[in-house]
């Protein structure tokens, strides 16, 4: 179908007038047009022709036509709207419900063509609501229809809807004992939510669920290599009874609504055993409740799976093998630092040391180590701890990070005293760190002989294999190289025998199906700064961090987003993954 404008213009009219064709371009696809008989619609015969993505001309059309855009990649499935149309009514028109307005009688549909009028006309008639048409991409289209509809939750919510009642009834149940044992929750319907929402989050990977009540509404999203997904979209008065399950499961005061509160249970399912730490925050909208997942069994990955190499790898490795001394991870939440420092700990915990480790919260449980976890309402703060373990004989101390003064102070005096620690600090870059320990009061000749390596660090989605095509860079994609690069760009590929001309990069394939993911797994960029006789002697002239990171990068130190492109250059990850976590 030639979908026209007004003044009789069409879709290569308004690409030639946006600047996303040229006019040699454009005078060849009218041609191929012709060709082809009208047999080929315009938008498939400019999509085919890879000159413009399939994203470009959908967003074309709804400017054209004045019909919003809406992207199913990032928007849940609200199982109220997907009960209105079935999958076959929605296969055959290429079209998937995906929110309903109840106050205006309307349901929100996505479709590869909004001006299908008899296709709406019949839905309209069907459901007996007013049809709000949106443009989509046919390929998400025909890939979220499957998936949506495989893992509709509408009975359930539906049956939830009718129960709310009972629910809430159990809820007000004060024992947790004898709740369980009259076995009012674990039947209910909302019971068999909460174990979908979990099911779904152990079986994708995701690291987070995020339940968040909105004005009409309740958002699920889940956070899957880093990136949060909006996956299901869940009734608004569904909402006590949702958290009063989750509160019950996690023993919390059911009926305190005005303070955060955090818990903790664990959850079994055919993908796995996960511990699952529980947040609950007080918002205008209603309790909103973040799941953290912390998968049990999982086997401590080395510091080269992780993603650390070449200098790098030999300095880390060095300050491991100093029996005292500092060793701070920075970086944002969510970086990955835990991790890092679990996998230190794995290399340096032997039979002949005494380790102890102090967290908020234990994420991971290691054998042959003493771990702690904070407890501020008794008293048992990071400081605390730390106090503790100087009366502990330890060998090696991992702090799970460095909050105030009183914390720093003691991670130093222990390291001076001859014990290896380990920590985090909430830093930007590696040589930030050191001027942030002494905007905490530490003194800078304390930190120049107790602080042995800094590392920042980020992480990255992982290209996965399977799904991945080989391309060659734009200019703008050598320029970027080049320029971040610098003559590291030229070393690689020199050692690679290999000229500009033939440097080829990966991707994820652009013809991806339903359950194709381009990304799999996740990997680290690294900033290794290994504190040299030069750098300690910067300290103690307490320089700023711009003069520390200089040396450290005459000396050979890459920059995280260095490492990042490197990474790209061995195929691992993309340019815009490394942007997107490690631009500055």
């Amino acid at each position: 179908m030639k979908i026209m404008l007004k003044e009789n213009k069409n879709i290569l009219d308004y690409l030639l007038e946006n600047g996303k064709i040229d006019q040699n371009q454009y005078s060849n696809l009218q041609i191929q047009q012709l060709r082809s008989n009208n047999q080929q619609s315009l938008e498939d015969l400019v999509i085919a022709s890879g000159l413009v993505s399939e994203s470009d001309i959908t967003s074309a059309l709804s400017q054209m036509n004045n019909i919003p855009v809406v992207r199913l990649r990032e928007v849940g499935s609200a199982p109220e709207a997907l009960s209105a149309i079935d999958i076959e009514l929605a296969r055959r028109y290429l079209m998937i419900p995906f929110a309903v307005d109840q106050a205006n009688n309307a349901l929100m549909v996505a479709m590869a063509n909004p001006l299908d009028m008899a296709a709406i006309q019949f839905v309209t008639q069907k459901t007996g609501k007013r049809i709000i048409p949106h443009y989509c991409n046919k390929s998400d289209l025909l890939a979220v229809i499957e998936e949506a509809y495989n893992n509709n939750l509408s009975e359930e919510v539906n049956e939830a809807l009718a129960e709310t009642d009972n629910v809430v009834k159990a809820a007000s149940v004060q024992d947790f004992s004898e709740l369980t044992s009259a076995g009012i929750i674990r039947q209910a319907p909302i019971a068999k939510i909460v174990e979908q929402i979990l099911g779904f989050a152990v079986g994708s990977g995701a690291s987070d669920i995020h339940i968040e009540p909105q004005a009409n509404r309740i958002r699920v999203r889940y956070r899957i290599d880093g990136i949060l997904v909006e996956k299901l979209i869940l009734p608004r008065n569904v909402l006590d009874s949702l958290v009063s399950r989750i509160k019950i499961l996690s023993r919390l005061k059911i009926d305190e609504k005005r303070v955060p509160q955090d818990g903790r249970f664990g959850f079994s399912s055919d993908k796995g055993d996960v511990d699952l730490r529980i947040s609950t925050l007080p918002t205008v909208m209603g309790e909103k409740i973040v799941i953290r997942l912390l998968r049990k069994q999982e086997r401590t990955p080395t510091m080269e799976e992780l993603g650390m190499s070449g200098l790098a790898l030999e300095n880390f490795n060095k300050a491991l093998k100093v029996p005292q001394g500092i060793i701070l991870v920075t970086g944002p939440t969510g970086s990955g630092k835990t991790t890092t420092l679990y996998s230190a700990l794995h290399i340096v915990n032997t039979v002949g040391v005494n380790c102890l480790t102090v967290e908020d919260p234990v994420e991971y449980e290691m054998a042959g180590i003493s771990q702690v976890q904070v407890n501020n309402q008794a008293g048992l703060t990071f400081a605390a701890a730390l106090r503790a373990f100087l009366r502990q004989d330890p060998d090696i101390i991992m702090v799970g990070e460095i909050r105030d003064q009183e914390t720093a102070g003691l991670a130093v005096q222990a390291s001076l005293t001859g014990h290896k620690v380990f920590s985090t600090l909430h830093t930007n870059s590696a040589a930030g760190a050191l001027p942030r320990l002494t905007d905490m009061g530490i003194e800078p000749f304390l930190l120049s002989s107790s602080v042995t390596l800094v590392m920042a660090q980020r992480v990255t989605r992982r290209l996965n294999p399977e799904f991945a095509e080989t391309y060659k860079p734009e200019a703008e994609e050598i320029r970027q190289l080049q320029t971040v690069l610098g003559r590291h760009f030229d070393e690689w590929l020199a050692q690679n025998n290999m000229t500009v001309d033939q440097l080829q990069l990966r991707r994820p394939r652009s013809d991806l199906k339903d359950k194709e993911d381009g990304f799999k797994g996740r990997i680290a960029i690294f900033e290794v700064m290994a504190i040299s006789p030069e750098i300690q002697s910067l300290i103690v002239q307490n320089r700023p961090a711009v003069e520390l990171e200089k040396t450290a990068l005459d000396q050979g130190m890459l920059l995280m987003k260095q490492d990042g492109f490197m990474k790209v250059l061995q195929g691992l990850t993309t340019i815009e993954e490394v942007l997107r976590v490690a631009e500055t």
